[in-house]
């Protein structure tokens, strides 16, 4: 029975994880707090982690129906994220873990992300390992080989903006709020039957690596919106018309630059994660993080690998507890007990 805590940004969760069986899951959103300032405030969110977390604490024990001494382990997320709310979990966790004389676990928030992939599938089957794992969210953009359980080789990264991060500041430029993606989904859900096409936006791709550039695509959209385009990318990105409408913003041609951005994104993570899996011979391939609830993702990612392709729950794409006390287990499992003085690392990597 693990407990786990998560703080890395701006949600406030703790579950109660059974074995691989979610005995439950509580999180505080803040985005409220934050939605008004177009992204996270990390000042507001270390605070409104002080303020929460406690009763978070008592309301995943209410729902799992168990008693503080029923918990064998507490894990808690140490990093990577912003630093002050990351302090707010670890030094709850490791408050509980001495109080109740159990082991305390710290989990790379990244790792975590990944094993949420092993949650409730008992039935279904878990991941075989080698697996290449892409993991995409507002922060992190990277690719690697898992050949054993916690032991992760980096493939690729991106070498400017995360494509979470992409999302949040086209949809700013669009007007369309925050957090980006679900806004950019929207948009183009509410366009109706289907049959939108997208403008031709680049791709960047790297030829010879696995690595990403999402900044070139955010600019050629900035560039757009401020009717800024040569001549040459006015005859890329509009090449059946509609430049005017968009600068004037017209809805339907707004929903179309936002589709060819969600198309642009999706193909790049796609294409590279399906060649990652056949050069090194993956027994699956798992994608996880924020932006692996994207619709378009899960959809063209069935359609390209080769090998069975593990998906989160929806539920559990996004910053969730359930996630770091599945993670903890497995490092309870290979003995990686935490140290009493362990500390927060806000650029912990996925790789060492």
């Amino acid at each position: 029975m693990i407990l786990g805590i998560e703080t890395s940004c701006d949600d406030t969760s703790v579950a109660v994880l059974d074995g691989f069986t979610i005995r439950s899951l509580v999180t505080q959103s803040q985005l409220a707090d934050h939605v008004k300032y177009g992204g996270i405030v990390p000042e507001i969110a270390s605070r409104r982690h002080i303020a929460t977390i406690a009763a978070v604490y008592q309301a995943a024990l209410d729902e799992a129906g168990v008693r503080p001494a029923d918990i064998d382990c507490v894990a808690a997320t140490r990093g990577p994220g912003l630093s002050g709310a990351l302090v707010v979990g670890l030094n709850f966790a490791k408050g509980l873990a001495m109080g109740l004389g159990v082991p305390l676990i710290g989990v790379n928030h990244l790792e975590a992300h990944v094993y949420a992939t092993w949650i409730e599938r008992e039935e279904l089957g878990f991941p075989e390992l080698p697996a290449v794992c892409l993991v995409v969210s507002g922060g992190h953009s990277e690719i690697t080989i898992m050949r054993e359980h916690g032991d992760h080789r980096l493939i690729g990264r991106t070498r400017d903006d995360a494509a979470g991060e992409a999302f949040d500041k086209v949809a700013r430029v669009l007007g369309l709020g925050f957090p980006g993606g679900p806004a950019i989904q929207r948009l183009i859900d509410d366009d109706g039957d289907g049959s939108l096409e997208p403008f031709n936006l680049p791709r960047a791709w790297l030829e010879g690596s696995y690595d990403f550039s999402f900044s070139g695509l955010k600019t050629a959209v900035y560039r757009a919106k401020a009717g800024k385009l040569g001549p040459s990318e006015t005859r890329r990105i509009f090449k059946d018309g509609g430049q005017r409408a968009f600068e004037l913003g017209d809805a339907s041609a707004h929903a179309r630059m936002a589709s060819g951005f969600q198309d642009a994104i999706v193909d790049v993570l796609v294409a590279k994660t399906a060649a990652a899996a056949r050069e090194f011979e993956a027994r699956s391939v798992i994608v996880a993080g924020g932006v692996a609830a994207n619709r378009l993702l899960r959809e063209k990612m069935t359609a390209a690998v080769d090998v069975p392709l593990f998906l989160p729950e929806i539920r559990l794409c996004t910053d969730n507890a359930a996630m770091v006390a599945m993670a903890g287990a497995f490092m309870l499992q290979r003995g990686e007990i935490a140290p009493a003085e362990l500390d927060v690392d806000p650029n912990l990597p996925l790789t060492q």
